[in-house]
């Protein structure tokens, strides 16, 4: 008996679940439109609102119940916020304007300032060299020695004839006072004056004779002895021992190394920008760097390259410089007030202007800018405020006029965040 009521219970629970779930169900019949035709099976099941079959439905969860309050619902602060229209995030740093110096490039080489032959000034075998190659030499130094030969024979036979002419000059000086005391005292005739007076005019000119004589032999001399009259390094040509060197012949070559020149040529669209006296810095292919001032700037252009030449002192006093490296020279000619930017924040607008975007008040704008010079770190550019915010991260995301989220980065200069 016991197992008869327990299948006809369980058999009847399914019933009830099954008329429950077909009941909190809708029937829909076709044909009467979109939205239209729908009607809850409970309705067809009991027409009564407040019938036995609907509240035991109501009572065990099967369906709701029609006269339940309405439980307002209200949006949390995060519901809100997560519904709101998200902004684009972007990354922006703050760039502040440096006087950036205006500079002409000039290619060109290093110049010795002189290269000065010291050559013989008489004739005759070189006896000695004093100097070699690489050498430095001030003003005064011995740089040659010729062998003297005849000269100082010529020297002793000059020493002699003064002293004759000398005594001669004495001689004739004495007979001369002799003459004037005898003819005072009317002892000579008056026309013997003449006479003396000629032959002491013609000893005073015997001496003058052999004083400058003996000269010319005491310099002869002495130009066997070279000396030079600037410093520098010798370089060649230079003169062996035993060489015979005519008058004019080099003796050595010396080049003066301080102050050193750099020369090269400048485009003719430039030069009007270059003056003399501006600042200079001059860097060589062996990678050394000195400072100079523009003293030349010719007036004349090459008819081939249509380049005005320019030229550069540099201090070398130290030796460091040498004669014709090759070298660049940045010529300062002003200096203006621009940014100094990374080159991946530029950007193109949609009619190829070139540009950066800056957020200011949290609306991003497009401003156009002129590249003025590059280096390693970035790039100089102008025509952007004294201090401005520039995009550097989406920057291609976004559009002028529209709010975005900015965040601070590094920009070098100054940091936020």
């Amino acid at each position: 008996m016991m197992r008869y009521i327990m299948s006809y219970g369980v058999a009847l629970a399914l019933l009830l679940l099954i008329a429950g779930w077909l009941a909190s169900g809708t029937l829909v019949l076709g044909g009467k439109g979109a939205g239209n035709g729908e009607q809850a099976i409970i309705d067809l099941i009991e027409v009564k609102e407040n019938g036995p079959v609907r509240q035991l439905f109501i009572s065990v969860g099967l369906i709701e119940d029609p006269n339940a309050p309405v439980e307002e619902t209200t949006e949390t602060p995060e519901q809100t916020e997560e519904e709101a229209p998200r902004l684009q995030s972007v990354r922006i740093a703050r760039f502040v304007a440096q006087i950036m110096p205006l500079e002409v490039d000039v290619r060109g080489q290093t110049n010795a300032i002189a290269r000065v032959s010291v050559r013989a000034e008489t004739s005759g075998v070189v006896k000695q060299v004093h100097v070699q190659k690489g050498a430095t030499v001030v003003p005064g130094d011995l740089l040659c020695t010729l062998d003297q030969g005849t000269r100082l024979a010529r020297l002793s036979q000059g020493e002699a004839a003064l002293a004759q002419a000398e005594a001669t000059l004495s001689r004739a000086q004495a007979d001369y006072e002799t003459n004037v005391s005898l003819r005072e005292k009317g002892l000579a005739a008056t026309n013997t004056a003449r006479q003396y007076e000629v032959n002491l005019t013609s000893a005073k000119a015997s001496v003058r004779a052999a004083i400058s004589s003996l000269d010319d032999t005491k310099n002869d001399l002495e130009k066997t002895h070279i000396y030079t009259q600037v410093g520098g390094i010798i370089q060649e040509p230079l003169a062996d021992a035993g060489n015979v060197l005519n008058n004019s012949d080099i003796c050595a070559t010396v080049v003066q190394m301080n102050p050193m020149l750099f020369a090269g040529k400048v485009a003719e669209a430039k030069v009007s920008a270059v003056k003399v006296g501006e600042r200079a810095t001059v860097t060589t292919v062996t990678g050394q760097t000195v400072q100079g001032v523009v003293r030349y700037v010719s007036s004349s252009a090459d008819r081939a390259t249509r380049a005005f030449e320019v030229e550069v002192e540099l201090d070398n006093s130290d030796g460091a410089l040498r004669d014709g490296v090759t070298s660049t020279a940045k010529i300062e000619v002003g200096a203006i007030p621009a940014h100094l930017i990374p080159q991946s924040v530029l950007t193109l607008e949609t009619d190829g202007t070139l540009g950066v975007r800056i957020v200011t008040d949290g609306i991003s704008n497009f401003v156009p800018v002129t590249i003025i010079t590059d280096q390693s770190d970035g790039i100089w550019v102008a025509g952007l405020p004294a201090e401005v915010d520039v995009i550097t991260l989406g920057q291609e995301y976004v559009t002028d006029g529209q709010q975005v989220d900015a965040a601070y980065v590094s920009a070098g200069a100054e940091e936020k965040s």
